[in-house]
């Protein structure tokens, strides 16, 4: 009994010698829209929409495109909810602004329409924090590039660099 007491005594201190520890130094720090902020994006980007008399769709996304709030203004067109909400999961997902993508389209790069899931419309803004995404917002309803203004007013009034 004796000796099974020590045999599995000394299984435990060699499980945690030779387990590896988690350092600090593997874990990272990230930044993260908070539901405030979230708020915040949603109320800035109404006010530039209505004070410009635009009726869209305005959508916000975490960094790996997944909704985190959207909103809706009187009038916006059924079809803006799709496409904001596209917008913003794909600025979120590939890092850049949709524009690129439309841009690049009609240069004459059209295998980006076969990518599942990228919209390729001007509208769709990744948020950046210290050069990482963190966050996107989509805005369709306006034309292509008020829909941009309205996503850049909006992040510019809440992400402050």
């Amino acid at each position: 009994m004796r000796l099974t007491r020590l045999l599995s005594a000394a299984a435990v201190v060699a499980l945690a010698v030779t387990t590896p520890r988690v350092s600090a130094a593997q874990l990272a720090d990230t930044k993260m829209l908070t539901a405030d902020a979230v708020k915040s994006l949603l109320s800035s980007a109404e006010a530039t929409a209505k004070q410009n008399k635009w009726n869209v769709s305005i959508a916000i996304t975490d960094a790996a495109g997944d909704l985190l709030g959207f909103l809706k203004l009187d009038n916006a067109s059924t079809g803006s909810v799709q496409i904001a909400q596209g917008k913003a999961r794909t600025a979120a997902r590939f890092g850049r602004p949709t524009k690129v993508y439309a841009d690049r389209i009609l240069s004459d790069t059209l295998t980006f329409l076969s990518v599942d899931g990228l919209v390729a419309l001007q509208g769709g803004l990744p948020i950046l924090v210290g050069g990482k995404v963190i966050g996107a917002v989509g805005v369709s309803g306006a034309t292509s590039a008020q829909d941009e203004q309205v996503a850049a007013t909006a992040i510019a009034a809440v992400i402050k660099l």
